[in-house]
């Protein structure tokens, strides 16, 4: 509600009008691990109330949506993002004064994998709930620390809760994360041009394309142990002009989650080819042995243009 509501306020300043309208989902409703309940559980009913008629326009956390495109639809704009870095509530203390056998709580098998790849001696433990509940369960002692997206923080002006703001370094975020996605249906073409004009950033655009392209690639969700964050960093060109260009990592847990083996990999492109640098990074991971991960699927992708790192 938060997230929409930031988008209403965007639009009430562009001049249109805009009300909440709230849609429960699956993945509101039911505490079972996220791993559970399959891809587009915080999507499919707010998608089917868009294409129903019974909304215009639906607001998504970027990263929750499926990889596969819906037909019905169209992503109308990607808003500016939000601080996509991954934050630690750990009453007081930071990352590296947690000690061995403390009981750190997420659900995402991402910041599982990566959590053990620190060899910190910590012990992960699966949680579900909204941010409210999550920090909770820190103040009551039922974990001794939670890591929660930032931008979730920041959109709730709870950013003071956050001990540390985690280094990508450490803990890479997942794809899409702190960004929104805004759909409307494909049919609404001038809402779709007014979607645009009053919320899209081509920058945010353009990296959440690089890292979403790694999970559509690799056909995954959220079950899969996979990071990707893509900046906007300015070079230069042969002829020593100033273009801005895209540098992606990405980060995937192979095997046992609690033996925290990671596969690393990253690489530069052309703002106007993000989508297949994040394929060509995607295959660079399943060439590295990342079938382990998902499934043995076979890939192949232009990788010219692509600066491997």
């Amino acid at each position: 509600m938060t997230q929409a509501g930031t988008v209403a306020d965007r639009l009430h300043a562009a001049g249109i009008e805009a009300e909440l309208v709230p849609v429960s989902t699956t993945g509101d409703r039911s505490m079972a691990p996220i791993t559970t309940l399959g891809t587009g559980v915080f999507v499919s009913a707010l998608r089917d109330a868009l294409a129903a008629g019974e909304v215009d326009v639906a607001v998504h956390s970027y990263k929750d949506l499926p990889s596969a495109p819906d037909p019905r639809l169209v992503l109308a704009a990607v808003p500016v993002r939000e601080d996509p870095r991954d934050a630690l509530v750990a009453g007081g203390r930071v990352l590296g004064e947690l000690g061995r056998g403390m009981r750190v709580g997420t659900g995402s098998p991402r910041r599982t994998a990566q959590l053990y790849a620190l060899g910190l001696g910590l012990e992960v433990v699966p949680i579900r709930g909204n941010v409210e509940t999550r920090i909770g369960k820190v103040h009551s002692g039922e974990v001794d620390a939670v890591v929660v997206a930032a931008a979730g923080l920041r959109r709730l002006g709870r950013i003071d809760d956050a001990d540390e703001l985690l280094d990508p370094l450490q803990m890479l975020p997942a794809p899409a994360q702190g960004a929104l996605a805004v759909e409307c249906r494909g049919t609404d073409t001038d809402l779709a041009r007014d979607l645009k004009a009053a919320l899209d950033d081509p920058v945010s655009r353009a990296a959440v394309t690089a890292e979403r392209a790694v999970l559509a690639t690799l056909e995954a969700g959220c079950e899969l142990p996979i990071a990707a964050h893509a900046d906007v960093v300015s070079d230069l060109d042969d002829d020593g002009r100033a273009i801005d260009r895209i540098s992606l990592r990405t980060v995937l847990g192979i095997g046992d989650l609690t033996e925290g083996a990671l596969l690393r990999a990253s690489a530069t492109g052309e703002m106007d080819a993000a989508e297949k640098l994040g394929a060509a990074l995607a295959h660079e991971l399943l060439d590295m042995g990342g079938e382990r991960s998902v499934g043995g699927t076979s890939i192949g992708t232009d990788v010219s243009g692509v600066e491997q790192q």
